[in-house]
């Protein structure tokens, strides 16, 4: 009886292994770019605004909507 391809011993290195690469690399791939993401929310942060607490914010946004855009020279 000849051998099959489940009998025979896997000759190929681990990293020539599609599934390993699957299996190590995609949650690596989201490791790293959830690093490079963290990373540029830390140093690109957003300046913090102060709101304006005299006013309730339907007054402020009312007030926005009917101000006039204002013309540039």
């Amino acid at each position: 009886m000849e051998p099959t391809l489940n009998d025979r011993p896997n000759d190929r290195p681990w990293w020539r292994e599609p599934m390993m690469w699957l299996v190590v690399g995609a949650p690596l791939a989201v490791v790293v770019a959830s690093v490079v993401t963290a990373g540029i929310a830390w140093h690109r942060a957003d300046p913090v605004i102060q709101a304006d607490t005299t006013k309730p914010p339907a007054v402020q946004a009312r007030n926005h909507a009917a101000t006039p855009p204002k013309v540039q020279p």
